[in-house]
């Protein structure tokens, strides 16, 4: 899941089978919060009524940044995906009771989350009846198979992979070009049998299907309104919400779709007349704002952004403004990646992750509340996720200067150069600063080379980028490991612009990585992710995770119903409504 924008602009967020319903497979569960597989029951609407809510008023959300993407096909940063749910849908989804915190996945336009068949390679799906486009088209299976074929053009260059790589392979678009020459998948990749029934058909068994149905991606568009890129402005609803107006970085105004059936959804409510979403709201006003809830700031929410690292002390030691405080685990690791093409010793790699000053850098991105120091690769709200250490790190998190010291001296490298790319801002000059220092101490010859914010990724991102230490981190797209792993420590995967930075090419890692995702059962799966994880870290030493993200927000006194979606990582806003 890339691109987050809650926890920084330089966070990451990303992502065989036996048959059978996949309810049967066991809840995924995490450390911290559980994320279970609902029943057909569970995916019936309505949603269950919240306590005390009530309709009517405007609910305002404050956003620090602007809207790269309104289109659902193209959507996959948390800020996005909290917004897109008010008017869009999707097959599957994730539904959070506001008074336990608890999380289930359900069917969202499907009558539950879906059945398997072939050994996990064949997944069939059954939409509800009454569900409408905001327009009152009755909603059918082609305009899900229309949603999935459009992912294969070439203007489809933001959003997850997974689909359409499932269904067609990682060249899918050598294989198909979308749907706008006439042409459409063959039955024998997506049928549709009938108006109410999908059938896809995947060229590997993928028992982690159900919540891949649950990315934006995963929805229904009407073919007479799409005009491809110009869609991204005004996308068709199917959600409670539909699109009043948008002017592109300053608001979005969502009114309430007459057209949706509260009886088709089990997961949102119709609570608010109105949402009020104000676009690049900078800090520390954002957060002032909510703290102060003048006028309508009352009934203001930020649904992604965490609040200013200025101002969370007050937050905190203010008793009333502590009561209407989130913080919670993310599904965000951040992660300093060493370019293992460039720091071929593996003895090195170990001596930078022992030096590195985790406890230092995680006070200057915002103390406690922003983050907890990372002892692996997997977030705690990742299923199977164990409280491991492989490297040291949590144990150590000031960092051990004089034992790497030590290990360089042993391994014959002192004074090895070292090379750290950091985005050219106040904060990351400052962040880079103390760990070209502490490496500096540890008998390493370390400096600094900055580079343009904007393009940062993009630089890093590069094969040959010529940098050995470089922050970047990861999301998983759902709380299992097959979202974490692979798509960044896959060595399969190293190229411009992949999303393993650190190069990692080891095939004994890439073929246990093969033999995880044929397993039929993701909780079978989940501690093997963990393990392999932690081996990858042990033998290799690719990456030196330091930070767990947390959410750390405020809403508005006026606001209720507010839950976090643990999957997400950021509030929900489906059942929020004004006091």
């Amino acid at each position: 899941m890339p691109a987050l924008v809650a926890v920084s602009a330089l966070t990451l967020t990303a992502c065989g089978g036996g048959s059978g319903k996949a309810g049967a497979q066991a809840n995924v569960t995490a450390s911290t919060q559980t994320v279970s597989l609902g029943t057909a029951a569970d995916s019936q609407g309505p949603a269950k009524p919240v306590p005390g809510a009530q309709s009517g008023g405007t609910i305002t959300d404050l956003e620090p940044t602007g809207l790269d993407y309104l289109d659902p096909s193209q959507i996959y940063e948390n800020q996005l995906q909290a917004i897109s749910s008010l008017y869009t849908r999707q097959l599957t989804n994730y539904k959070t009771d506001p008074t336990t915190g608890k999380t289930i996945l359900v069917g969202d336009m499907a009558t539950d989350t879906g059945t398997s068949s072939d050994g996990g390679k064949t997944w069939t799906y059954t939409l509800k009846d009454g569900l409408k486009f905001e327009d009152g088209t009755p909603i059918t299976s082609k305009d899900v198979k229309y949603a999935i074929e459009r992912l294969y053009a070439s203007y489809q260059t933001s959003g997850p992979l997974y689909l359409q790589t499932w269904l067609s392979g990682p060249n899918y678009r050598q294989v198909y070009q979308g749907p706008y020459g006439g042409q459409s998948l063959p039955d024998s990749v997506i049928a549709t049998p009938d108006a109410k029934t999908i059938v896809f058909h995947f060229l590997a068994p993928h028992a982690d299907a159900p919540y891949a149905m649950a990315e934006q991606d995963a929805t229904a568009i009407e073919a007479s309104k799409d005009d491809q890129q110009a869609y991204n402005a005004h996308p068709v609803s199917i959600g409670p919400y539909k699109i009043k107006s948008y002017t592109a970085n300053t608001e979005l105004v969502l009114v309430k779709n007459p057209e949706w059936d509260p009886n088709t959804d089990s997961v949102r409510h119709q609570y608010a007349d109105e949402w009020d979403i104000q676009l690049n709201v900078p800090q520390p006003l954002l957060t002032q704002r909510l703290i102060n809830g003048s006028g309508p700031d009352k009934d203001a929410v930020t649904l992604s952004a965490n609040a200013d690292t200025t101002l969370i002390d007050q937050i905190e030691k203010t008793p009333d403004l502590k009561a209407r405080s989130v913080n919670q685990f993310q599904p965000f690791v951040d992660v300093y990646s060493i370019n293992t093409s460039r720091v071929t010793d593996v003895a090195v790699r170990k001596a930078l992750a022992t030096a590195f000053p985790a406890a230092q850098v995680i006070r200057q991105e915002g103390g406690a509340a922003a983050a907890e120091v990372a002892g692996n690769l997997m977030s705690p709200t990742m299923a199977g996720w164990q409280k491991t250490d492989p490297l040291g790190i949590a144990a150590n998190p000031m960092g051990d200067p004089a034992k790497a010291k030590q290990m360089l001296q042993a391994a014959g490298k002192l004074g090895y150069p070292i090379t750290i790319a950091y985005a050219n801002t106040t904060k990351w000059q400052n962040i880079t600063a103390v760990i070209v220092d502490q490496l500096n101490q540890a008998g390493f010859k370390a400096q600094s080379k900055d580079i343009d914010a904007t393009s940062y990724y993009t630089i890093v991102g590069k094969v040959d980028n010529g940098f050995d230490l470089y922050r970047t981190g990861w999301g998983a797209d759902w709380p299992v490991g097959s979202t974490v792993i692979p798509p960044t420590l896959d060595g399969r995967q190293v190229a411009d612009g992949s999303n393993n930075y650190s190069h990692l090419n080891d095939p004994a890692m890439d073929a246990q990585m093969d033999q995880i995702n044929s397993v039929a059962d993701v909780n079978q799966a989940a501690p093997q992710w963990m393990a392999l994880a932690d081996k990858i870290l042990t033998t290799d030493v690719p990456q030196i995770p330091y930070a767990y993200d947390k959410l750390f927000s405020i809403y508005g006194a006026g606001v209720g119903g507010v839950a976090y979606s643990p999957a997400v990582g950021a509030l929900d806003p489906s059942s929020m409504y004004v006091k």
